[in-house]
This record gives structure tokens, C-alpha cells and sequence, in this order.
């Protein structure tokens, strides 16, 4: 809610089945008047009453929203989540909220961002958060640097070779 224009800001919000009913009202009574969301049907059903809801269009869960909006989806279980981020996700940086140490790995292990959080905020993100000093940029690619980058990851090298020798009088 700080900046939601930053990119490591929550788009998307996947939310498991059997605690969906609870959750939503309660997240939705937190977020009345400050968040527009947009939900499929399941997710819909369960906020009836939220001044801001539409249903969710073709493109949407491909969205970086960059302003105060908040795609919703429920889903059956964490391979549902994990089969819909390899569909509409950018790779950036993902969170999962779990008690479970096997779906946390199970997440960990088959999401392909570049940040990875267990119960942890994906603003966490950020070069200074990981020691890099200030964050030029995050690195979604597989190769070099990945994640969040300083200054050292966008450097290159030379390197230079020089004979021994002593030059003649």
C-alpha cells in the first residue's frame, strides 16, 4: 500500500479454497476504499458487497497493475497456484503464505522467479535488503546476475596480460 508502483508490489492474489470464504470478506473489509479488485468468478462470489470488484477480463492475471488494484483467483491447491504463475507470471519475485513445509518447497522448488519468499514480503526485493547496496535493477533472465542487482552485477571485466620482461638500455 506504500507504492504500488513498484514492481515487486502485489498483482495477483492466490488464494486456496479452503480458506477462501474467511479470508476474502476479511481482506476485502481491510482494503474497502483504498484497492479496486478484479476477480474470477470463485474469488467474485465470495467479496459480493466490495464497491471496487469487477470480474477479471482476458489479460488481466497478466497485468503488473502499477496502481492500487489487486487481481483475485482462488485455487484448489498449491499446484493450481503453481500451474497459474507459469501461465501469467513476469518472473520477478513471488511469495507464498503457508504452514506447510512441503508445499513451501514444493513452491520454492517450481516457481521460476528470480525471488523467491516463504511467509515474507516480496518488497523485501530490493538490493539494500540483500546487502547490494542500492538496487539499480531486478534481473528476471536465468544467466549472470539474477534477482535483485547493485552496482557489481552490472560491471563488466578486461582483462589484461603484460610480459615479464625487462626492457634493453
Amino acid at each position: 500500500m506504500q507504492r504500488p508502483s513498484a514492481c515487486n508490489s502485489l498483482d495477483t492474489l492466490l488464494v486456496h479454497e479452503n480458506v477462501a470464504a474467511e479470508f476474502l470478506p476479511m481482506i476485502a473489509d481491510r482494503l474497502k476504499g483504498k484497492v479496486s479488485l478484479v476477480a474470477e468468478p470463485k474469488a467474485k462470489a465470495m467479496l459480493a458487497g466490495f464497491d471496487e470488484l469487477r470480474d477479471a477480463g482476458e489479460g488481466d492475471f497478466d497485468t503488473e497493475w502499477l496502481s492500487f488494484t489487486l487481481g483475485v483467483k482462488v485455487v484448489a491447491d498449491v499446484e493450481e497456484a503453481i500451474d497459474h504463475m507459469r501461465v501469467h507470471n513476469a518472473s520477478h519475485s513471488d511469495a507464498i503464505m503457508t504452514n506447510s513445509l512441503v508445499n513451501s518447497e514444493k513452491f520454492i522448488n517450481s516457481v521460476g522467479s528470480a525471488a523467491v519468499y516463504v511467509n515474507a514480503s516480496t518488497r523485501f526485493t530490493d538490493g539494500a535488503q540483500f546487502g547490494l547496496g542500492a538496487e539499480v535493477a531486478v534481473s528476471t533472465q536465468k544467466l549472470h546476475a539474477r534477482g535483485p542487482m547493485g552496482l557489481e552485477e552490472l560491471t563488466s571485466y578486461k582483462w589484461v596480460g603484460k610480459a615479464d620482461y625487462l626492457p634493453r638500455p
